[in-house]
């Protein structure tokens, strides 16, 4: 098998449900544009991935991906993958640029296998909760309310996304612990919003109010502070979730103590290959690596992944609008179609274009 013809396509949506992070970071564009990649091989099969980028994925696409992926052998993924990462050495690739690739080849042999993706991966479930990862929120009133329409379409755990304010965001997580009661599990994510020293002030707030995990509370870059919070507290933190490297960066920081659970993902640890080898170098540790973010090919990982807890679903909006692949308990189920499951129109797509190659 071989890969003969290589396509791109750029799409432009109008954002539905616009909404703000915390304080310093960038909330909706009226706009998003979204680039699909196409490729065709020689026994028709066809395989599918995406970049959340539109002008930056196309140029990459054109100018190197296309000219070394004609005349691949889309199976040889683990070859692919050490050969992107050379191209990276001159390139530097954003991360979803590694995953656009590497997600279409595993469509290609899961299609070729005639199973569903995760069951190719290994496969450990069919289905798993969901956690409500909310937006900011203007108040802690309104956010005690999306928590409530969250409970009441089923589910059992609510991840926060706050103010970017240690001493507010502390308040509001231990109102909204009394507000649900001891039963409902609880994280927080503070999206790199904070110095040492407030980490250190939230993170005790949020050990009291007994959350299950504290997440991203610093930037990832130094690997001696995030040591040092994790020596502080009890409560397990939760890191290397946008750190470049995949599995070389999260074993320095286990190795340094610097991660009691890491994050994996298809979209920041190098595809669907990256997203598998950090989740197993964790389980060598005993330690959880945790999904970061939605779509279809995170739901893949987390039924293939044995240490990992929850599917995570952004809830935006109030009233809250909530992803449809959710049911009525709070679980997200397995794709049953082979490969990765993307319901494409190829002749849709091609018209509604903005850009394609």
């Amino acid at each position: 098998m071989k890969i003969i013809a290589v396509h791109a396509y750029t799409v432009r949506t109008k954002t539905k449900v616009p909404f703000v992070w915390r304080k310093g970071l960038l909330g909706t564009d009226p706009t998003s544009e979204q680039t699909w990649l196409r490729l065709v091989t020689d026994e028709g099969i066809e395989g599918w991935g995406r970049a959340p980028r539109g002008a930056i994925a196309l140029d990459l696409v054109a100018r190197r991906l296309k000219p070394w992926l004609i005349g691949k052998n889309p199976l040889m993924k683990e070859l692919l993958w050490h050969e992107l990462w050379e191209i990276d050495r001159i390139e530097e690739f954003p991360m979803y640029m590694m995953g656009l690739v590497d997600s279409a080849l595993w469509d290609i042999t899961a299609k070729l296998a005639g199973v569903p993706l995760y069951q190719l991966l290994g496969g450990y479930r069919d289905r798993i909760d969901a956690y409500a990862s909310t937006v900011t929120y203007a108040t802690t009133k309104e956010f005690l309310d999306v928590a409530d329409q969250c409970l009441a379409r089923g589910f059992r755990a609510i991840k926060l996304h706050a103010w970017g304010d240690a001493r507010k965001d502390a308040a509001l997580c231990q109102a909204l612990r009394k507000h649900v009661g001891p039963d409902i599990a609880l994280m927080y994510d503070g999206s790199a919003g904070f110095d040492p020293y407030e980490s250190l002030y939230l993170g005790r707030a949020l050990e009291d109010a007994d959350y299950l995990w504290y997440e991203e509370p610093m930037r990832e870059f130094s690997l001696t502070a995030y040591s040092r919070l994790c020596e502080q507290l009890d409560i397990p933190v939760l890191t290397a979730e946008t750190s470049d490297g995949c599995h070389f960066n999260v074993a320095d920081f286990i190795a340094q103590g610097a991660a009691d659970m890491v994050r994996t993902s298809f979209g920041y640890k190098g595809g669907i290959t990256g997203g598998l080898r950090v989740a197993h170098l964790a389980d060598s540790f005993q330690l959880s690596a945790e999904v970061h973010g939605m779509g279809v090919e995170n739901i893949h990982l987390c039924l293939a992944i044995r240490n990992n807890h929850y599917y995570e679903t952004l809830v935006m909006g109030n009233p809250v609008v909530f992803e449809s692949c959710i049911d009525a308990r709070g679980q997200v189920h397995a794709p049953a179609g082979p490969g990765l499951g993307h319901d494409i129109n190829l002749k849709a797509l091609e018209k509604s274009a903005v850009a394609k190659l």
